[in-house]
């Protein structure tokens, strides 16, 4: 066998080796390519850059929208609390109840009710601040204490 036989030989293998990693590099590309409109990886890495900052632009409206959120749910009423109560003993059961809603901020309602025998009483007291104007009973000072505690959970 010639030396130009053999040269011959090992060029054609190298030839075809590199025509595999060719075939395969495009087989890759294909790939990459695939379903995308760009026609160059450049164009490939702005699509991409695109829509990252699209989805960074979103991520931030999303952000603002849960921060607005989170301020609105600090006023809402969060904290609920029922106690019923029998305040005269000659009328038997817990027919008489207080109710308090109150938000973060310590303000809200409370609702009472006094029930006898000859009338049924209903009260509506706001609380500022965990506080009223109007006097609160005992009932209704325990029932607002404790629907802040839940509201501040």
């Amino acid at each position: 066998m010639s030396t130009n036989t053999l040269l011959f030989g090992v060029l054609f293998i190298l030839m075809a080796i590199a025509l595999v990693f060719i075939v395969r590099i495009e087989i890759r590309l294909k790939k990459i390519f695939k379903g995308s409109k760009a026609h160059s990886l450049e164009g490939l890495i702005a699509d991409i850059g695109a829509q990252v900052q699209a989805l960074n632009d979103q991520g931030d409206m999303h952000a603002r929208h849960l921060s607005h959120h989170d301020s609105r749910i600090t006023k809402l009423g969060r904290g609920v609390k029922l106690i019923r109560f029998n305040p005269f003993p000659d009328v038997g059961g817990t027919q008489s109840f207080a109710v308090a809603i109150m938000n973060e901020d310590g303000n809200g309602v409370v609702f009472s009710s006094l029930y006898s025998r000859e009338r049924m009483s209903v009260f509506a007291k706001p609380i500022v601040n965990g506080k009223s104007d109007i006097e609160l009973t005992p009932e209704e000072q325990g029932v607002v204490i404790e629907a802040q505690k839940d509201a501040s959970l």
